[in-house]
């Protein structure tokens, strides 16, 4: 090793000295990223449960739209611990590999984020893709899954206000 290498080198303070001092300070480091606030479900708002996602589908009623298939069930009152919708996905094999299935997820996840209606009606709600979702635009995604929202909220208010 030259000697002029080891000299910068013991001449130079370390790095991470400084980093470490800004740590110990509660200062964050330049490079760092901001905190991204999470919107994400919350847990109540999940369908989780085998046996809930098998109520669905034998019990429930569907709809059906260019790109996914939705399933969905009112709740009785005297099981309805959270109102509102509780709502699971469900990709089959037969759609893909493991990444397409869970891109599909993600969009779906996405969509029904952002087009989530507020508490009204308490409901299990179960949304399959179709193959053809992998090629739809995300505007056309999230119009289909809003529409869906839409009438299930006016099928089961009708049902539900006799």
């Amino acid at each position: 090793m030259p000697l002029t290498s080891t000299v910068e080198t013991l001449s130079r303070p370390p790095q991470h000295a400084g980093m470490l001092a800004d740590v110990a300070l509660g200062a964050r480091p330049d490079f760092a990223m901001p905190p991204k606030k999470t919107a994400r479900f919350p847990r109540a708002a999940r369908l989780l449960r085998h046996a809930d996602f098998e109520r669905v589908y034998k019990q429930g009623r569907r709809h059906f739209s260019a790109s996914i298939t939705v399933f969905y069930w009112p709740r009785p009152q005297a099981e309805s611990r959270a109102s509102g919708l509780r709502i699971g996905f469900t990709v089959g094999r037969a759609l893909g590999g493991a990444v397409q299935r869970n891109r599909m997820k993600r969009r779906l996840r996405e969509a029904v984020r952002m087009s989530r209606p507020v508490a009204g009606i308490a409901a299990d709600v179960v949304i399959n893709p179709k193959k053809s979702m992998l090629t739809t635009d995300f505007a056309a995604l999230q119009n289909e899954v809003s529409r869906a929202f839409a009438i299930i909220e006016q099928k089961l208010s009708g049902k539900q206000q006799p």
